[in-house]
């Protein structure tokens, strides 16, 4: 073997070995945000004890209330941890978390702003700093080879397999784990009893009910925990949100708004779905799961494919790893005082799932979820003209280049294939006040109707769709998106010269 060869070798090695290290470090950065949200949960209520008691004697006498009010908030902060840890436990890392990270300190700078993963719910004035809650290390999710599987024998796209929406399947054996069942309890009842967590690590150690949260695995200790920005934990908060949305029965009104007409699209444009060769659907953005077990419900073979950790190590939980309705219990609403009718409407719990994910009706074997860059993924050679349909949910402004995913999509549908889509364009990159080489392109839906026409779609229909998005249903501030609505299809290649 010549020198310029062997050089050539080692090159690839050591770039394939900073490239998985700077996948650990994000990883354990994102792990340590889930970690840190007990203990960022209870500086929020120090915060709100130490404005209370700078109150004048009088004026503390009117909410002689709240301290029962602070300890209620960490009872069930003391909830939310112990589903998190539960959730922790169960996630199988796709690498090795141990290995050392030395090597990449110098070279993964700070762009807390790659993930896609977005929270679109209240916002406040800070907004431009901070919030649109796609900000996490640039080299976060994407593997080195472009895609991640999380639970390699269950709800995955395993390594090698991308190139066939049928080639992984869900595993409807659900492994046995702690669970919580609140089914018996009330409100007060619950929400009186002992709470017992380890704030000083940031580790659970038991729920508000006594049950164990213990560590089993090495890359949970606490020597592996990073220092996190707090706009990490904010990210923490939003999973507990988007939980709601896809997973919870309170959510059943956003999903009509969103979900139904899309399922309702995709059930009149295939009719004859047939067992023994179902059409094939791959659902871009796919956030905790919801949408494409339900398509795959609906008889087709369906695909999520997602970039966020945070989203997936929370939906292959909830997927893999619930044994039943009602399971568990999480507080979504307590991280706002903002815009409560009552402190009972804050305090109020939410059982999740609805549904018990593995033994829903009609879930056929092709139902798959896939990790990585939607771009990079599904750029793959192999990719292109193999669905027949593609579902986009508030998922195209996520973008950096929205003509690079409307050039993807394009691309991967077959001929006559149809694209059903849902969503605003709230551009996730826009407005990144200090990141000067962000890059990000924000044509209007005008501009972004005349390119879909450009790469051979052709208008089926077009309405809009009020909705919203992870909103607390009984809060008093409700922020409303009229959410572009459209189908379009795929012209043949003999029509269509620029696919």
């Amino acid at each position: 073997m010549s020198g310029g060869r062997v050089e050539e070798d080692e090159e690839r090695t050591r770039q394939r070995k900073l490239e998985e290290a700077l996948e650990i470090k994000s990883l354990r950065r994102i792990v340590s945000a889930y970690l840190n949200y007990p203990e960022a949960s209870e500086e929020d209520v120090k915060r709100y004890e130490r404005s209370f008691n700078r109150l004048p004697p009088a004026h503390e006498a009117l909410l002689s209330h709240f301290p029962l009010k602070f300890e209620r908030l960490r009872r069930c902060i003391s909830t939310n941890s112990y589903f998190i840890f539960n959730m922790l436990q169960a996630f199988e890392p796709p690498i090795d978390m141990s290995q050392d990270t030395d090597c990449c300190d110098d070279s993964c700078p700070d762009h807390s702003h790659d993930d896609q993963f977005c929270c679109r719910g209240e916002k406040n004035a800070n907004d431009h700093l901070f919030s649109r809650e796609s900000n996490v290390c640039a080299c976060e999710p994407t593997s080195t080879s472009g895609r991640m599987c999380l639970e390699s024998k269950q709800i995955c796209c395993p390594e090698g397999a991308v190139d066939s929406p049928k080639a992984s399947t869900i595993n409807k054996e659900v492994e046995n784990g702690v669970h919580h069942d609140p089914a018996h309890r009330n409100h007060d009842q619950h929400l009186e009893e002992k709470e017992v967590t380890d704030k000083h690590s940031g580790h659970c150690v038991s729920d508000c009910n006594g049950n164990d949260c213990s560590s089993s695995h090495e890359w949970l200790e606490p020597s592996l925990q990073m220092n996190v920005p707090l706009v990490d934990v904010d990210k923490v908060r939003c999973i507990i949100r988007n939980i709601v949305r896809d997973w919870a029965a309170e959510g059943q009104k956003e999903r009509d708004q969103c979900y139904k007409p899309i399922l309702e699209e995709l059930h009149s444009l295939f009719p004859d779905r047939k067992n023994e060769s179902p059409p094939a659907c791959l659902v871009p953005g796919a956030g905790l799961g919801r949408l494409a077990l339900e398509i795959s419900c609906l008889g087709f073979i369906s695909q999520g494919n997602e970039f966020s950790y945070y989203m997936m190590i929370c939906s292959s939980f909830i997927l893999n790893h619930t044994q039943k309705v009602g399971e568990w219990t999480i507080y979504p609403w307590i991280h706002s005082n903002s815009n409560s009718l009552s402190d009972s409407d804050q305090l109020r719990p939410v059982s999740i799932p609805d549904i018990h994910p593995a033994s829903s009706a009609g879930i056929t074997e092709g139902f798959s979820m896939c990790g990585g860059d939607f771009v990079e993924v599904y750029s793959d050679p192999s990719q292109v003209g193999l669905w027949d349909a593609v579902v986009t949910c508030f998922f195209i402004d996520t973008a950096h280049n929205i003509i690079e995913y409307i050039e993807v999509i394009s691309r991967i549908l077959k001929d006559g294939g149809v694209w059903i889509n849902l969503g605003p364009l709230l551009y996730h990159f826009a407005d990144m006040y200090g990141q000067e080489d962000e890059m990000s392109i924000e044509p209007s839906l005008e501009d972004v109707k005349r390119i879909i026409l450009h790469y051979g779609f052709v208008f089926e229909k077009e309405r809009t769709v009020e909705t919203t998005y992870t909103t607390n249903p009984k809060s008093m501030m409700q922020n409303r998106y009229y959410a572009a609505f459209w189908t379009m299809r795929k012209k043949s290649t003999t029509e269509n010269p620029t696919s």
